[in-house]
C-alpha cells in the first residue's frame, strides 16, 4: 500500500506543470509522509454544489493546475459531445491564489480542443461572468473562485450557455468526461489563440445594473461598503456612481483584493468577526446602512443602525433582506414568479401569495433557483439574491446592493428605516424568525453519522413543539428531486438538516412563526421566537449527536 501510494505520487509528479506544487509533492515523497500523501491521493475532487472546490496543493484531492487542466479537458469533451465544437467559452476569475493561472490553463485547453475561449480582462465579480455568458452568446462559462471559503481554497464553477450553473445530468456527464481524460501530455495546450476581453464587457454589465432601479426613485441612502478583500470594490462603486447614489465610504483595510484575507478568519460576512471593521467604520461615518460583498461579490450582506444592540449596528439575516427586497419589488409593481430554496424563510411565499404572484421552492443553490420558469426574483438565506434574472441568472451582490440602497432611500424619504419595514412584514404575515445551527468538521464522517442518527431516530419534539412530519429528502418529493437532507415540520416551526455542498459543514436551518396581533406585541413575539429557536437548536444538536 505504501509503495503504491509513493508510485502514484511519482506518476502525478512527473506530469505536474506547476513548479510550486511539484516542489511541494517532491518534498512529501522525499520525507515519506504517507499520511499526507494518502490525504491527497485517496480519491479525486468531485463536482458538488459549485463545481470543484478545495484546498490548494498537489494531488487529485487538492486544487491545482493538473486538476484544473483535467477539468477543462473534460468540460471541453462534454461540450463537443453536445455538438458545441467551435463554440465560445467565457472564463472569469477572482483574486485568489492561482486563480489567474487556472483561468489561463482553461483558456489554453479550450483553444486546443477546438473551442473558442475569451477571458475577462482582470479579476472581476462572479456575476460579471454569469452576465457575459449570455451577453456574448457563449456555450459555457467557467468562473475560477472559492467564493467565501478560507484563503487556502480555490474552486472551479461551471455554467452552461443559458447562463446558469450546471445541474444533473450535466454535472455527472462532465465528471465522467473528466475521469476519462488520459495523461496530461495528451491534452493540447497552446501558448495563445484565445481572446482577452476588454472593458466593454464590464461596461455592458454596468449598463445593465441600471435596469434594477426605478427610473424616478430617490438615491439618497449613504453606505459604508466592504469588499472583504475581494474583487467587488471597483465594480460596486462604479455601479453606485452610475446610479447617482452617494459614494460609499470604503472599509479601507478590506477594499483591495488580497488573497491572504489578512483581517478576517473567514472572508464570509456571516462569520463572527468578519464585519467588525465595517461596524467600526460605520460608527465613525454614521451612514444609513452597511453593505458587504463576499470575495467574489455574488453575495450581499446588509447591516443597519440599531440602538438596542451592542455597538449600535445589527447584521440583517439573509432571510430578512430577502423579504425586504421582495416587499420592495411588490411595491414597485413587479410581476412574475418569486422563488427561493427550501432552506429559506417561508415568509417569501406569504408575500408572493398576498401580492397575487407565483411562488416556487427549489433545492438549495442558485443553479436551481435560476431555472424557475418566469422568475422575477429569487433569493437564498445565505445572502444570495437574484434581482435581475434576465441579466444575471445567478446571485448577484452588486445589483442586490443597488436595490437595497434604493429601498433604504425610499424609506429614508418617508422618515422610516429597513427595521420599520420588517415590523410591517411581521404584522402582516406573522413574525418569521430564522436561525442556523452550523457545525464545521475536520472529519466528514461526523456529518454522515449525524445524518444517519437522525434518519434512524428522528426527533418527535423540539423545544416542546411536536414534530408533525419528518421527510427524508433523499427520496425526493412530489415537487423536488432527491437531495441529501431531512425536513421536519413542527407546530409553528420548520427545520431542515443537510450537509453543505461547498464546505465541510453540517447545516441546520431553523424557522419559527409567531403570530403578532399589533405593534405592541412585537417585542414579546421576538422574545418568544428567540426562545423557541434556542430550544430547537439545543434539542436538535442533542438528537444529531453534534
Amino acid at each position: 500500500m505504501q509503495h503504491d501510494l509513493i508510485a502514484q505520487a511519482r506518476t502525478w509528479l512527473a506530469e505536474d506543470p506547476d513548479p510550486e506544487t511539484r516542489d511541494e509533492l517532491a518534498a512529501l515523497i522525499e520525507a515519506g509522509d504517507t499520511d499526507e500523501l494518502a490525504a491527497r491521493f485517496a480519491g479525486t475532487l468531485q463536482f458538488g454544489t459549485a463545481g470543484l472546490r478545495g484546498e490548494l496543493g498537489a494531488g487529485p484531492l487538492r486544487m491545482n493546475r493538473s486538476v484544473v487542466i483535467r477539468a477543462a479537458a473534460g468540460l471541453a469533451a462534454y461540450l463537443k459531445a453536445q455538438g458545441q465544437d467551435g463554440g465560445l467559452v467565457v472564463i472569469g476569475y477572482d483574486a485568489r491564489y492561482k486563480s489567474a493561472d487556472f483561468a489561463r490553463d482553461t483558456a489554453a485547453v479550450m483553444t486546443g480542443a477546438g473551442l473558442r475561449a475569451a477571458v475577462l480582462p482582470r479579476p472581476l465579480p462572479t456575476p460579471v461572468l454569469a452576465y457575459a455568458i449570455r451577453h456574448l452568446g457563449a456555450v459555457a462559462g467557467v468562473e475560477v473562485t472559492a467564493s467565501h471559503n478560507p484563503p487556502r481554497d480555490n474552486g472551479y464553477k461551471v455554467y452552461l450557455g443559458d447562463g446558469s450553473q450546471i445541474v444533473p445530468p450535466a454535472d455527472g456527464e462532465i465528471a465522467a468526461a473528466i475521469a476519462a481524460v488520459g495523461p496530461l501530455a495528451g491534452v493540447v495546450r497552446p501558448e495563445d489563440g484565445w481572446e482577452t476581453l476588454g472593458e466593454e464587457v464590464l461596461d455592458a454589465y454596468l449598463a445593465r445594473t441600471d435596469a434594477v432601479l426605478a427610473a424616478d426613485s430617490p438615491r439618497t441612502a449613504r453606505t459604508v461598503y466592504t469588499a472583504m478583500h475581494g474583487v467587488g470594490t471597483s465594480v460596486l462603486t462604479a455601479a453606485f456612481a452610475r446610479a447617482g447614489f452617494p459614494a460609499p465610504v470604503l472599509v479601507t483595510e478590506q477594499a483591495e483584493p488580497d488573497p491572504a484575507f489578512p483581517t478576517v478568519a473567514f472572508p464570509n460576512p456571516e462569520e463572527p468577526g468578519a464585519m467588525d471593521l465595517a461596524f467600526a467604520t460605520a460608527r465613525r461615518a454614521a451612514p444609513d446602512l452597511i453593505i458587504a460583498n463576499d470575495p467574489d461579490a455574488d453575495r450581499c450582506a446588509v447591516a443597519v443602525p440599531d440602538t438596542s444592540v451592542e455597538g449600535g449596528w445589527r447584521m440583517l439575516r439573509g432571510d430578512e433582506v430577502g423579504a425586504l427586497l421582495a416587499a420592495h419589488l411588490v411595491e414597485r409593481g413587479a410581476t412574475g414568479v418569486f422563488a427561493e430554496s427550501i432552506v429559506s424563510s417561508s415568509l417569501l411565499g406569504r408575500i408572493a401569495e398576498k401580492a397575487g404572484l407565483g411562488y416556487e421552492e427549489t433545492l438549495t443553490g442558485f443553479k436551481w433557483i435560476a431555472r424557475v420558469d418566469g422568475l422575477r426574483y429569487g433569493y437564498e438565506e445565505a445572502l444570495g439574491y437574484c434581482v435581475d434574472p434576465e441579466g444575471v441568472r445567478d446571485k448577484d451582490g452588486i445589483t442586490a446592493a443597488l436595490l437595497v440602497a434604493e429601498l433604504a432611500s425610499v424609506l429614508k424619504e418617508q422618515g422610516r428605516t429597513l427595521l420599520d419595514l420588517l415590523d410591517d412584514l411581521a404584522l402582516a404575515h406573522g413574525l418569521h424568525a430564522t436561525d442556523q445551527l452550523s457545525v464545521r468538521v475536520e472529519d466528514l464522517s461526523v456529518i454522515a453519522d449525524a445524518m444517519a442518527r437522525l434518519r434512524e431516530q428522528p426527533p418527535t419534539a423540539l423545544a416542546g413543539l411536536a414534530v408533525t412530519s419528518a421527510e427524508d429528502l433523499s427520496r425526493g418529493t412530489d415537487r423536488l428531486p432527491p437531495t441529501d437532507g431531512l425536513r421536519y415540520q413542527l407546530e409553528g416551526a420548520r427545520v431542515i438538516v443537510r450537509p453543505s455542498g461547498t464546505e465541510p459543514k453540517l447545516k441546520c436551518y431553523l424557522e419559527v412563526v409567531v403570530p403578532v396581533a399589533d405593534a405592541a406585541g412585537l417585542p414579546a413575539a421576538r422574545a418568544r421566537g428567540a426562545e423557541l429557536l434556542a430550544g430547537i437548536k439545543r434539542d436538535l444538536a442533542t438528537a444529531a449527536g453534534i
